[in-house]
């Protein structure tokens, strides 16, 4: 089992970067909170991985924390998802959001996700729900999601109206700052901020 990959960042690609290390280009897919965050080509990098054999293939995947690569383990426990379904709920927010929306049975945050329809977000709540830990949340967050879930969901909806795709409103969402105010139009610009738009 590979556990971690450290060494120096030769490629960055849509979904998938290359690392090498002792003389070797490993290509790892991540998710796209990790490819914006990992840093610059030529410069070193450091990924928890998990590899997955198959018959035909031997597949590295990358995270920026342990936290994300067990959470990515546990999507994969879900009948119905494979590690390209997990890399994108790992790509539509941060760990905390994204197990506070199974928590809440926030279906519809999750059937957002590119790859994932209405039957998927609701086994993913069905069969996680009360299993991922949450104790890393911060107290207000336990307390308040459902209106932040609420804010989040109808800024998703007004970068969709706007032409972005599913992915691209998820990962604009997932990189607000944790102090962004709850006034949709503040994150609205905050978003559009994120596209370079504003």
């Amino acid at each position: 089992m590979i556990a971690s990959l450290r060494g120096t960042l030769i490629h960055i690609g849509a979904d998938h970067l290359v690392l090498e290390t002792g003389g070797v280009g490993y290509l790892v897919y991540a998710p796209r909170t990790v490819l914006g965050a990992v840093g610059a080509v030529g410069e070193p990098a450091f990924l928890y991985t998990v590899l997955i054999v198959r018959e035909d293939s031997m597949t590295l995947y990358g995270f920026a924390t342990v936290e994300q690569r067990q959470l990515f383990e546990s999507f994969l426990t879900v009948s119905g998802v494979g590690p390209k379904v997990a890399l994108g709920l790992l790509s539509a927010g941060a760990p905390d959001e994204i197990r506070g929306a199974i928590a809440q049975g926030d279906t519809a945050r999750l059937a957002r996700v590119p790859g994932i329809g209405k039957k998927t977000a609701d086994r993913l709540v069905l069969e996680l729900k009360g299993k991922l830990e949450l104790k890393g949340l911060p107290v207000a967050a336990v307390g308040t999601p459902p209106a932040a879930v609420a804010v989040n969901n109808e800024l998703a909806d007004l970068l969709l109206s706007l032409g972005y795709s599913g992915a691209e409103a998820a990962a604009a969402i997932a990189a607000l700052p944790a102090e962004a105010p709850a006034d949709l139009e503040e994150r609205l610009r905050l978003a559009l901020r994120y596209f370079g738009s504003a």
